[in-house]
């Protein structure tokens, strides 16, 4: 059994993540140099362990046995003692490549490290390590402790083992692995979701409906078929001849341009970005994100 899994990066992703091993038994030791990073980091894994205890996923002794299995690194060297170092830094190539190179320098041959972005392609992102074998993608989704896909993607220079290995890491972590056979931006799950996103865009600038309209549509009913039931197996169901005619006539009326991007830019520019600013296509006051984290509890209740 695993006994320590190291983040490298203390935000949002990278206490999810970290609260995530946790939860699953095993060691977590999140690096991050900023000040008053323990406190911001033990703080933010408590709350997702007090929404997995309200959730009934947790009892509360699991949860405080999970929050002492998390321990913060003021030094990148501490990340030495770790199986596997899963980098979820800021998306700048940059940054991560350095990242990489000094993470080379302080942990063992044998200890795997993965990125958790999907902007970037392996081969980008490990250009001119020196133990490339070991290095691969794992992308992991948001809020990692409630969604359990992790995508994992290595470069041509990335070990077989080192896959097999990552996999079976993650799967006792509680994660449910995918292992994609080429690169593509964005991989699959960022893909389907913002092909999505763009048409949902099309319908509100449109005016077909507002957009509570258009996201009750879609948590009644897509979002409730495909928990059991793919796109794909959804045609096969359905029958592909029937999928044919619909999409024969229907596709070339769909959205395929950048142009719905404007509502978007439209929002920021105003300075409203969504939940962090208090507004966005939405305005976040108290109530609504109390129905966002009632919302979730009653997800966890079904799972």
């Amino acid at each position: 059994m695993t006994t320590l899994i190291g983040v490298a990066g203390g935000g949002l992703m990278g206490c999810g993540i970290a609260a995530k091993i946790a939860a699953a038994g095993i060691g977590a030791l999140v690096y991050d140099s900023t000040p008053a990073a323990a406190q911001r980091i033990h703080d933010a894994c408590a709350d997702i362990f007090a929404e997995l205890t309200s959730g009934g996923v947790m009892t509360s002794d699991e949860s405080a046995a999970a929050a002492a299995r998390v321990r913060v690194a003021a030094h990148l060297s501490e990340l030495a003692e770790a199986e596997m170092v899963i980098e979820v830094i800021f998306e700048s190539l940059p940054a991560k490549r350095e990242l990489y190179r000094r993470l080379e320098e302080v942990v063992p041959p044998h200890t795997i490290i993965a990125s958790s972005t999907s902007g970037f392609t392996p081969a980008a992102l490990f250009e001119g390590v020196c133990r490339g074998g070991r290095f691969l993608v794992a992308h992991f989704w948001n809020p990692p402790h409630l969604i359990p896909l992790v995508e994992v993607l290595g470069s041509d220079a990335t070990d077989p083992v080192t896959i097999a290995a990552t996999m079976r890491l993650l799967a006792q972590c509680g994660c449910e692995t995918v292992q994609l056979h080429k690169a593509v931006p964005g991989f699959i799950g960022n893909r389907i979701q913002f092909a999505v996103l763009r048409e949902a865009l099309h319908l509100l600038r449109d005016g077909v409906a507002d957009a509570v309209t258009i996201d009750t549509v879609v948590k009644q009913t897509l979002g409730r078929r495909y928990r059991w039931s793919g796109p794909l197996e959804g045609a096969d169901a359905g029958g592909l001849e029937t999928f044919l005619n619909i999409a024969t006539h229907l596709l070339p009326e769909l959205a395929k341009g950048e142009d719905v991007l404007e509502t978007l830019q439209e929002h920021v520019v105003r300075g409203e970005k969504g939940r962090t600013t208090g507004r966005g296509i939405y305005i976040w006051d108290a109530a609504r994100n109390e129905k966002l984290r009632e919302a979730r509890a009653r997800a966890m209740g079904e799972w």
